[in-house]
Formats: C-alpha cells, structure tokens, sequence
C-alpha cells in the first residue's frame, strides 16, 4: 500500500459506508490517495477513521453539506444509490441528490467526477433507477464538469446471494428468463476501476460500459459456480408473468417494485449488454467469465466455510 502525501488533496467518496463504496476507500488507499468520506450524520464512520479517512458529515439533500464536503478536494467517487436503500427517501437521492453533487462538483471546481452509472441507462426511460443515472450524467455534462462515468452491468456476486449462500442451498433465485446473456460484474473489480478512473487517461465527458469479455446467462453463470465448486447449483426462476403482475398491482403503492419488474423486463430483451472497448483502453483487458466466476466461486466457498465452522 502506498502512504499518502499529508498535503496532497484528497478524493472524497460519496457512499463510502455502503460495500462497494467501501472498497473503493480500500482501493483508494492502495493508491496512496488521501480520503475524504460523506457520512451522515448519525452514520457510524468509526470504521473509516481508524483507516486515516477524513470524515465529513453531510446529506445528498443538503447543498450545502455537500460544498463543504467538496471543497479543497481533488476529485469525487460516488457509489451513493437511493434505489437500492428502499427507503422514503431513495427518489430523492437518486434525482435532487444527483443534482445537488453535479452543481456542488460545478461550484468547487474539482478536478474530476467518478459517477458510478448503469449499463444501458441511456435507453431505459422506464427503468427509473437506470434513467436517473443517465440524467446524472447529463447534469454533470451541462454543467461542464469533468465526469467519468461507468456503467456497469448487473452485481453477480450480489445476485447469486439474494437467497444466501448458493453453495449451502445449492440454488440460487432468479427473477426472469434464465437463458438469456447479459452483462455481469463484481463488487471488488467495479470498485478498482472507480479508483482507477480517478486518474485514468479520460476525456472531459466519458461513459464507459463495465463488464466481462462476454454475456452470460444466469443459468451458465450456475453452471460455471457449479462446476468450480464440484456442486449442483440449480436456478429457480420467477416467471416473467408474475414479476409483471407484480409490477402492475404492487408498483402504484410500492414504486421501487415497479422499478424492478421494469428492469427484468429489459434483461429479457437481450440488450443488457457491454460493449467493453473503452474499458479495456483504460483499465486493461476485461476479466473472463470464467475467471471473475472462479474468484467468486472462491469467496462463496470461504464463506461457507466460515459458516460452518
């Protein structure tokens, strides 16, 4: 790990206490950057400080909070999604939130803006969570400010969890069609290249798709897990119909399960898709499918080994 130079300004990460925000604090460090962490104010940032990171408290929906946080900093990083907090507030974040980081990034002049996007979301006006990320991006861009986003594809390490461990239940759940390829990603690598972009050799507006060197299925990527981990992993899947029902009858009272159903909708269509080229001009070759599935098989592994011992 490289030491950071005491004077040397540092990078603020916005999402910092979430799992893929605290990995690019790790990453970060590595890098031998100063840190600088937007928490909450009655968020536990203990973790953080005894790592060396610079706290400042403040909220998405707080301009001011956020000019403090930004000023004398170098570049920002933010993983912050509302979507995936599913609390009265997730709407706001991901839109005025959005807006309030743009235009304090535009009032202190930093250097650069990481903006963790979404695969496809130029093109999914009715995915609301993937249409807002493409309107942080536009936000960004009218403003003048330097962004780098990246759009990654779908969490695999994070979907094949949603019912536990799938080497302990030997399955995992699935929300849609099984056999249509799309693109994945893994919470450690994403967060290397959120890092990595902070100085990476980008243009004054990018929007870089993040994936493997290819799409895979939801019932390959259990056949690669299984076949690492000499297991049977079966796929159970909710039919699209009923996420569709769920969507029309849940989605007028519960807007994120409409969001949701939205968004398998469009993995049906074949079109979640990477075109990985830039990625690879910045941060080197794609992993393999096989390789990023290995490494996850590994970890999965280690996890049940812990659980049972």
């Amino acid at each position: 790990m490289s030491t950071p130079h005491p004077t040397a300004p540092p990078v603020l990460v916005v999402g910092a206490t979430g799992a893929l925000g605290g990995k690019v604090v790790d990453e970060l460090l590595a890098r031998g950057k100063n840190v600088r962490a937007l928490v909450r104010p009655a968020s536990d940032a203990s973790k953080l400080e005894r790592r060396g990171v610079e706290i400042a408290r403040g909220d998405m929906l707080d301009p001011d909070s956020l000019t403090a946080a930004m000023d004398g900093t170098d570049a920002v990083v933010t993983t912050a999604a509302g979507y995936t907090r599913r609390d009265k507030k997730a709407h706001d974040i991901d839109t005025t939130g959005n807006t309030n980081l743009a235009e304090a990034a535009h009032r202190t002049g930093v250097r650069r803006f990481v903006l963790t996007g979404i695969l496809t979301s130029d093109q999914t006006p009715d995915v609301p969570h993937f249409w807002h990320k493409k309107l942080a991006e536009d936000r960004l861009e009218q403003l003048g400010v330097p962004f780098v986003s990246l759009r990654p594809g779908a969490f695999l390490d994070q979907v094949v969890s949603m019912a536990g461990n799938p080497l302990e239940k030997g399955r995992l759940i699935w929300m849609s069609k099984t056999d249509v390829p799309l693109t994945f990603v893994l919470t450690p690598d994403l967060a290397g290249y959120l890092a990595a972009a902070v100085d990476a050799d980008a243009g004054q507006s990018e929007r870089v798709d993040i994936g493997w060197d290819r799409p895979v299925s939801v019932r390959e990527a259990a056949g690669l897990i299984g076949g690492r981990s000499g297991r049977t992993i079966k796929v159970r899947s909710v039919p699209p119909a009923v996420t569709r029902a769920a969507g029309a009858v849940v989605g007028p009272f519960v807007p994120a399960v409409k969001d949701m159903a939205a968004m398998f909708r469009w993995f049906d269509t074949g079109r979640y898709v990477a075109d990985t080229r830039r990625q690879t001009e910045l941060f080197g070759p794609a992993p393999t499918a096989e390789d990023a599935i290995a490494r996850l098989t590994a970890e999965l592994s280690a996890l049940a080994g812990k659980a049972t011992s």
